[in-house]
């Protein structure tokens, strides 16, 4: 993460060992002041939407491998969501990544692009699916 800057990050970086104790909530604070922090809400399955959601804009603002975070909505939440179709495209995407080959005469950048555009489109979506639930 070059050229990041995160105080947290420095004071964590420089801790003394009598100051340990300290180390889990400065790494929250990183966490935080990276955007990696993901903070649930309490309800099972409004969870599982908050991760699906959450993810999707990792994957949309480019932070997130569109590989990696299609796979992890596939594998970490649309079972749980029962397949949900909000997330149907999604996984599909997750699927051809997953499962890819020369031979399909398609690259991998082109159905990297297309799990761009799902993550997106699932993300514009969001207020029409909360209300549905």
């Amino acid at each position: 993460m070059a050229g990041v800057e995160s105080p947290s990050l420095a004071m964590l970086a420089g801790l003394l060992q009598s100051e340990e104790p300290e180390a889990p909530e400065l790494f929250d604070q990183v966490l935080e002041e990276l955007g990696l922090l993901f903070h649930p809400p309490a309800d099972p399955r409004a969870a599982k939407w908050a991760m699906a959601y959450w993810i999707a804009g990792q994957i949309a603002d480019g932070s997130l491998d569109p590989a990696a975070g299609t796979h992890l909505i596939w594998t970490d939440t649309a079972y749980d969501l029962g397949y949900s179709e909000e997330l149907v495209h999604l996984v599909h995407c997750a699927h051809n990544l997953d499962g890819w080959e020369e031979s399909w005469g398609v690259s991998v950048e082109e159905l990297n692009g297309e799990a761009v555009e799902a993550a997106k489109q699932f993300l514009s979506k969001r207020s029409a699916v909360e209300a549905g639930d």
